[in-house]
């Protein structure tokens, strides 16, 4: 399911929104940014409301008698009955608005703007600022002649509130994307870490993980350090298994030669014969298993040297499938697809007869009897650029689940191992080794009926 939810966020048709999902949840960057940035606006609102109602409390009871006193000597300098020519003036002096209403005047300074909401009953009922404590309005005054002056900001004198909006928005974005980069730059080692950790599964130990100030490392230099510190032990630990391992091959050799020669040697009589000729045959398929084991560490050795030399694959296949033909009945009923304008191509001309024969002789033991031969093809792809084996079989085919395994070391899905099915695991081993060393691919489907390996090569010129 997460896989499935991975592939399907990565799909350039997906809704913006599951692809904003999936990179947070898979963002430890974005997650700390969303996380620094909720942190900074919490605290920031919370600074700003507690400020401000500390300060609110404590300057309205300052602030109030030095309005009302302000507001009075507004009130007298306009007169009773009020001058609409001296309150004009107050108007275009000060960031105010006026409204007289009375007997004789009605009058407001900007009549295009509303009433603000402080001069609402709800407001004056509900703050504390509206009223004094004989209910008079702060901003509201009666003169003698019975006229009411109403006093109130001139909200055209806050225009430049939106460019003051925009401009913090703009300084928080940026803040954001300097933040951003800051945990990216933190946070890069992380990169190291999981591209040498790829390195290391793929058994490439030669370049370890750089650890940053390596003289005073953080906690992502130690983990880093760390990890190189396994990697060099297990490489270690590959290496001591594979120097065993030829050795013990080199070992055997020779007693199997002896043997081997021995049994060659026995009377060539009726009683012993059939003895004779099975102890030959496991003696050859001892001694074959030991070539693939020294051969398989020397592909997969990092100085794997090929001996590369132009080779006509057509021709190649066709002497392949000559040389199964002793040990298979069905070898001659191959059939070969090769298209008649196949190049010759500088290959390693040995290794590729092994890859050849090992998935040959792979599709003739699943084969079933009665059903269509297996298949050989050869072609192009990519431009010429990339060359192309596919051997399919019409058997059984392989279960889903053995299928990524099928390439490993010593991995059989037969446990049985009969010597009907094949081998001890190191054939497909080797086709992979082989492929690889050509900085080429191998894959494995199910083609229902039968099991389809495609090895794919780049042309070298």
């Amino acid at each position: 399911m997460k896989v499935r939810d991975t592939l399907a966020a990565q799909d350039p048709d997906c809704p913006w929104h599951r692809r904003a999902r999936h990179a947070v949840g898979h963002s430890l960057r974005i997650r700390l940014v969303l996380v620094f940035m909720a942190l900074a606006v919490t605290v920031a609102v919370t600074f700003m409301g507690g400020v401000q109602k500390a300060v609110a409390v404590g300057w309205k009871e300052a602030a109030r008698p030095l309005l009302m006193d302000y507001v009075d000597r507004l009130t007298a300098e306009i007169g009773s009955p009020p001058s609409i020519e001296r309150a004009q003036a107050i108007a275009d002096r000060l960031p105010v608005t006026l409204r007289i209403d009375g007997p004789q005047i009605h009058w407001a300074s900007h009549p295009d703007q509303p009433r603000p909401d402080w001069m609402s009953d709800k407001f004056r009922k509900q703050d504390h600022w509206a009223g004094d404590e004989n209910g008079h309005s702060l901003l509201q005054r009666t003169t003698a002649d019975g006229h009411h002056i109403e006093f109130g900001l001139n909200a055209l004198s806050w225009d430049k509130r939106p460019r003051i909006a925009w401009g913090t928005l703009t300084v928080l974005l940026l803040l954001t994307a300097l933040a951003y980069v800051y945990v990216r730059h933190l946070l890069r080692p992380l990169d190291d870490i999981r591209q040498g950790a790829q390195r290391f599964g793929n058994g490439n130990f030669a370049q370890p993980i750089p650890v940053r100030h390596a003289h005073r490392p953080d906690e992502l230099g130690q983990l880093a350090a760390t990890i190189n510190t396994m990697g060099d032990d297990i490489h270690q630990m590959l290496e001591a298994k594979r120097a065993l391992l030829l050795a013990m091959s080199h070992e055997l050799r020779s007693p199997l030669t002896r043997a081997r020669l021995n049994t060659e040697l026995l009377p060539e009589t009726a009683d012993i014969e059939a003895q004779r000729l099975a102890l030959l045959r496991d003696l050859g398929e001892m001694a074959g298993l030991i070539t693939d084991l020294l051969e398989s560490e020397r592909l997969a050795g990092r100085h794997a040297a090929l001996h590369r030399e132009p080779t006509d694959l057509t021709e190649l296949a066709r002497e392949v499938i000559a040389e199964l033909g002793s040990r298979h009945v069905g070898a001659a009923d191959i059939v070969l697809h090769a298209p008649p304008d196949l190049p010759t191509i500088r290959l390693d001309r040995s290794r590729l007869r092994l890859l050849l024969r090992n998935l040959l002789d792979n599709s003739l033991r699943h084969s079933e009897s009665g059903a269509l031969p297996p298949e050989l093809h050869l072609r192009l792809e990519g431009d010429r650029r990339v060359v192309e084996l596919e051997v399919r079989d019409h058997g059984r085919g392989v279960p889903p689940e053995h299928l990524p395994h099928l390439a490993q070391a010593f991995y059989r899905p037969d446990t049985a191992r009969q010597r009907t099915t094949g081998g001890v695991g190191l054939g497909l081993y080797l086709c992979r080794l082989v492929a690889q060393a050509h900085d080429g691919q191998l894959h494995m489907r199910n083609a229902e009926p039968g099991l389809s390996v495609t090895v794919r090569l780049p042309v070298v010129e």
